[in-house]
């Protein structure tokens, strides 16, 4: 096996919850502040997704405040905790750029998947 493989395979998470681009989720990152450790949530729907392997990362997006706000986090770091899917969202495209030019509740308007029974 290839030395990077190797080192790759140790720092891969097997535990990810499945999500995709348009899903409000719930990612719980690890905050240090000086000797002590907590959990932060960021809530927001995932406007894309890109890479592969250990180079994954995704991209989330919220409204803060009336400001749009976006955070790319590297899918397998041990900074994240968890990810909770809120709610499955209906999208037909790979990237969700479009939904920075919209302001106030249409900026987070993304059609919620229906639920099969």
């Amino acid at each position: 096996m290839n030395i990077i493989q190797k080192i790759e395979k140790e720092q891969f998470k097997p535990e990810i919850t499945p999500f995709r681009v348009g899903d409000t989720i719930k990612v719980h990152t690890r905050v240090v502040e000086g000797d002590k450790e907590r959990i932060q949530l960021f809530t927001g729907i995932v406007i894309a997704r890109r890479g592969t392997g250990l180079n994954a990362s995704f991209t989330v997006r919220r409204i803060s405040y009336g400001e749009g706000v976006e955070r790319v986090f590297p899918l397998h770091s041990p900074r994240i905790a968890k990810i909770e899917v809120e709610r499955q969202g209906n999208v037909r495209r790979a990237k969700l750029n479009y939904l920075k030019n919209r302001k106030g509740k249409q900026a987070m308007a993304v059609k919620e998947k229906a639920q099969q029974v």
